[in-house]
């Protein structure tokens, strides 16, 4: 676990340890690098999906911003028909 998880999980020391043990208990010392793997490709799929919303949406707002205002048609009717 990173220091950020487990300062999050308020989890130090002695309790730390025992999570391990429980997790080695649990999926055993061959399976804990495939979980590991796992875990990793899982983590980088998010952040790649997340960077792909991130891009799409700054994509979305600068096209917005690009597109010219539209005239309001009744407005500049009124104001030649005044003249």
């Amino acid at each position: 676990m990173t220091p950020m998880i487990a300062s999050i999980l308020n989890l130090v020391g002695p309790d730390m340890v025992v999570v391990l043990l429980i997790v080695l208990l649990l999926f055993g010392a061959k399976k804990l690098p495939e979980l590991a793997r796992g875990m990793g490709r899982a983590v980088k799929e998010f952040s790649a999906a997340r960077d792909e919303i991130e891009r799409g949406l700054g994509q979305s707002n600068a096209s917005e911003v690009a597109q010219p205002k539209l005239v309001d048609t009744k407005t500049e009717l009124q104001s030649s028909r005044l003249v």
